[in-house]
């Protein structure tokens, strides 16, 4: 299947936070459809999907890291979408913990008004309404957004834009806080975003972000995390060179362990109220020791990454030679991009067990591996090995299916070294 040539996808030339065009390629991954475009029968039939170039860039003026090409956000996120944040018990502990600590360090108050941003199926702001709160959430999935609603969560289907906020502060108030959770990489105009952000606070509004901490995926080869819908992955040093030009400061970054390896980004209005910490310079400075500056420390991820292909094919390989049966466990986005760059097609893996319904009696991008139910695993049915697709979660995965469906297999971690478990 040819690259996709059309308006659905577009080269970005410019550095999205500095923009600067000193940018270089350090990685190239094989061209993918969406990652979250699982596929019905009828739709699988017509092998019609249109894929897209994917490649990481690095700007050698500000040190971000990017997407080369922008995919339509109507396309990745049209009404389709399937990740639901509540279906993972690790995410709804997470953001528990979250609400928890959040409200107990900045002493928010029963009716705190508290806003969103891509706030899928409204998980999180569900932890912080059980706490007497006021919430508001804002996703651009439409079928998400119908989810959260349902469950009581107000939440408007659009995209973020600085005429929402102003319509938002008008109709509601400034918000106390506003959060975002693993949905500011995936925003095209990144820096319009944060402007709109910015035009929501006032000097007592907090902006807590988390996303995806670029640190470790090159320290732990977790490449498979880089797909469209990312579309930068994120440093503190440019984060805080990007706030100040924004009018605003980063004024803590805290490494935390979802989605296997994240920072979260604590933001205030310029001359606010808080202090800065010493972890956003102890962040910058380990960085530049672990060679996220230099160019020729970034392009070593690429042989990094086929080496790590090499091991994980032949070890599934060996499997499959001796008659051995393996099926996925896990159909996140992510698992687009390994599958697809590691060539795990239906010769080696049977099928796809997830617990999302969104995703069930579907099929993967590209290369069409059937979606099941965990159902599959009761009885005679069980596969020999399952390959943990969605490795960030693999402890309570295996936990959970050793508990609830008995399987006498093993398991295969796929990054950043294969191994049987």
């Amino acid at each position: 299947m040819s690259i996709t040539e059309s308006n659905l996808v577009y080269r970005q030339e410019s550095c999205r936070l500095c923009k600067k065009t000193d940018l270089s390629k350090i990685l190239e991954l094989k061209p993918t459809p969406a990652g979250n475009n699982f596929l019905t029968r009828e739709e699988k039939l017509k092998n019609d999907e249109p894929i897209f170039p994917l490649e990481l860039y690095f700007c050698k003026s500000c040190y971000h890291l990017q997407l080369g090409h922008v995919v339509s956000p109507n396309h990745l996120f049209k009404d389709n979408y399937h990740f639901v944040s509540g279906t993972s018990q690790v995410n709804v502990n997470h953001f528990e913990h979250y609400a928890e600590e959040v409200v107990s360090r900045f002493k928010l108050k029963k009716n705190s008004f508290i806003v969103d941003i891509g706030s899928n199926d409204g998980t999180c702001l569900k932890a912080f309404k059980n706490r007497g709160m006021r919430v508001l959430g804002i996703d651009a999935a439409k079928n998400i957004a119908e989810i959260a609603n349902d469950n009581g969560i107000e939440t408007k289907a659009a995209f973020f834009s600085k005429q929402l906020a102003l319509n938002i502060k008008k109709q509601y108030g400034v918000p106390d806080l506003i959060t975002s959770h693993n949905a500011l990489a995936h925003i095209e105009d990144f820096s319009g975003v944060i402007d709109a952000v910015a035009s929501l606070m006032d000097q007592k509004s907090i902006f807590i972000f988390e996303v995806g901490y670029f640190l470790d995926v090159f320290q732990n080869l977790w490449f498979d995390t880089i797909y469209h819908e990312h579309l930068d992955y994120h440093t503190v040093a440019p984060l805080k060179k990007f706030f100040r030009s924004m009018g605003m400061e980063l004024f803590d970054a805290k490494r935390i362990d979802i989605q296997g390896g994240s920072i979260r980004n604590f933001v205030q209005m310029s001359k606010g109220r808080h202090q800065k910490n010493n972890s956003i310079e102890e962040l910058i400075l380990l960085e530049k020791n672990e060679g996220l500056t230099n160019i020729s420390d970034l392009k070593v991820f690429q042989s990094r990454i086929d080496y790590a292909k090499d091991n994980l094919s032949q070890l599934l390989k060996d499997i499959k030679e001796k008659g051995g049966s393996i099926a996925g466990y896990g159909a996140p986005t992510k698992s687009t991009t390994l599958m697809n760059y590691f060539e795990l097609d239906k010769g080696l893996i049977d099928y796809i067990i997830d617990d999302n319904p969104l995703k069930q009696d579907k099929y993967s991008p590209l290369l069409h591996i059937p979606v099941v139910s965990s159902d599959h695993l009761l009885g005679d049915s069980q596969p020999d090995y399952l390959l943990i697709l969605a490795w960030n979660f693999a402890e309570s995965i295996i936990e959970k299916v050793k508990n609830s469906n008995n399987f006498t297999g093993k398991y295969i971690i796929p990054l950043p070294n294969a191994k049987i478990v």
